[in-house]
């Protein structure tokens, strides 16, 4: 198999080697530190022009990852009250490039044939919140980054992104661009569903790898101090909504027997982990924005 050397996931910063610099590029304002709450090496690209201070895999644009896996996994902090860019580059089947961009700086969802771009809610509206016809409420949640801005885990569904908005089938991850300002941790694809709530203990008792979900990979999970909870202390978002829903209905077909309708609540399939309300506000709007339904619509 071409991409059995990529599972069960692959650590992007690791194989690639980004801290020797020969298989990536840093421009701009781009730096190791270590971080104290993370007890590890982050890297923090700043810079008031995002196209002029980033981070890139690989080194060139003629170059390719070639990097197979469904999801892909953002570790990152965007800085407070600061703007932030992500580019990605996907080939999709037909070997037509497109690139999927995530940004605070977007009002709006946009899209073309070769590019996606996704506006990245950084705040959480008090109150409910209708994004159609509340217009206050979607200009408090787009734009720069909260000042409590935390650590976030941001997985692409980037099969689900290019058959939904494009109708296209994913082949592969061609590049990474990440853009001033933020802190990364790390980069990881893989085809499994990583659910840092989980622990390896209950992935083993409840035999999870079968329904394609697993514990976040030790070299890749946040730190959690004894007795906190993962989802207290950091924010999972999952992208897109609807590529989720139709991950779970299949992985639910596919896993028959006595494990796929067990009243132990250990055997039965994750529900979607437990968000806070801050974090539900965010994603039902990215929903409502991005909508493939309404990309035409005008706001």
């Amino acid at each position: 198999v071409p991409a059995a050397w990529q599972r069960p996931y692959l650590n992007i910063f690791k194989h690639f080697r980004v801290e020797e610099w020969k298989r990536s590029t840093r421009e701009g304002d781009v730096a190791a530190l270590t971080d104290p709450r993370l007890k590890g090496t982050v890297y923090r690209i700043r810079g008031s022009v995002p196209a002029s201070n980033y981070l890139q895999l690989p080194r060139t644009g003629t170059q390719s990852l070639g990097l197979v896996g469904r999801y892909l996994y953002l570790l990152f902090r965007p800085m407070p009250r600061k703007h932030f860019v992500i580019h990605l580059d996907v080939t999709t089947e037909e070997n037509q490039v497109v690139r999927v961009s995530f940004s605070n700086l977007f009002k709006e969802f946009k899209s073309t044939a070769t590019w996606l771009q996704f506006p990245f809610l950084g705040g959480a509206a008090e109150g409910p919140v209708d994004p159609v016809y509340d217009g206050r409420a979607r200009r408090d949640l787009v734009g720069a980054a909260p000042a409590d801005a935390r650590w976030t885990c941001l997985v692409l569904d980037l099969r689900s992104i290019l058959s939904l908005y494009l109708n296209c089938r994913y082949s592969h991850l061609k590049s990474v661009k990440l853009c001033s300002n933020l802190l990364v941790k790390n980069l990881c694809t893989s085809d499994l569903v990583f659910d840092p709530g989980v622990t390896f203990s209950e992935a083993r008792q409840g035999d999870l790898a079968c329904r394609g979900v697993a514990p976040m990979p030790r070299e890749m999970a946040f730190p959690v101090p004894k007795g906190e909870k993962w989802h207290d202390l950091y924010d999972y978002i999952r992208f897109p909504p609807e590529g989720s829903k139709l991950l779970y209905d299949s992985i639910q077909k596919s896993c028959p027997g006595p494990a796929a309708v067990s009243e132990d609540p250990i055997r039965q399939l994750p529900q979607p982990v437990a968000l806070t309300k801050a974090v539900r506000d965010r994603l039902s709007l990215v929903h409502q924005i991005t909508s493939p339904k309404a990309v035409s619509a005008p706001w």
